[in-house]
């Protein structure tokens, strides 16, 4: 079993950006964690390809938390490769089949009302960005401390960042995936985006936990691997 980052870049207002979905490779069969924005899809695929892989052999899809920029382009993805089992956590799982409003739709609503006018433009967009995401079904919901993945990945329950959120964690490898329960800041792990997490303290022990591991490779969603 192998464990790739995949470098996606992308503009925003003019900035060049990059997220790290992971790539989980075991044999001939692939594990994509995270699935980027909406329409993200073709820059994935590119990305996996470029590495010598096939993405027809992608078997799972994990979605670490709730968040546009995760789950974005899992419809897409779901619909091109209609074979791929989507795996996520309990907690998470009636957002992203869209059985329930999410925690992050409900937030932006609540910070839209109290926004100064010159942030209320962005504001709404954001809020239409959430209500526009395409929702699917989860075939299989995780908890902590359940091993998938042949065995080989550990569930960890990391909330804070949102209240379902999951990191994985390879013991034979020594890494952990960290989905936002923690980011790669100045060759240091942190908290991802303190001001927007839904409860500060519980990300704050997600992130303790996460160190305590001592492992030898964290990769970040936002930030980029980490080794020591």
């Amino acid at each position: 079993m192998n464990i790739i980052e995949l470098p996606i870049q992308f503009e925003y207002e003019g900035q060049p950006y990059y997220i790290y979905p992971s790539l989980i490779v075991s044999g001939e069969e692939l594990t994509l964690v995270d699935t980027g924005y909406p329409a993200f899809m073709p820059l994935i695929e590119k990305e996996i390809l470029k590495l010598g892989y096939d993405p027809l052999n992608l078997k799972n899809i994990i979605i670490t938390h709730y968040d546009d920029d995760h789950i974005g382009a899992l419809y897409e993805f779901v619909e091109k490769y209609p074979s791929v089992t989507v795996m996520a956590s309990e907690v998470e799982t009636p957002s992203i089949s869209g059985l329930v409003k999410s925690e992050r739709l409900v937030q932006a609503e609540a910070l839209l009302v109290e926004m100064p006018e010159e942030e209320q433009a962005s504001g709404e967009e954001f809020v239409q960005l959430l209500k526009n995401l395409r929702h699917v079904p989860v075939n299989q919901t995780v908890r902590e401390g359940q091993c998938i993945l042949d065995g080989k990945c550990q569930v960890l329950a990391t909330p804070g960042h949102t209240s379902g959120h999951i990191s994985l964690y390879f013991p034979e490898l020594s890494s952990v995936i960290t989905g936002d329960a923690a980011v790669s800041e100045e060759n240091e792990l942190a908290v991802a985006n303190p001001q927007y997490c839904f409860d500060l303290e519980s990300a704050e022990q997600s992130l303790n936990r996460l160190q305590a591991l001592n492992a030898r490779s964290y990769y970040c969603y936002h930030g980029g691997k980490l080794g020591f």
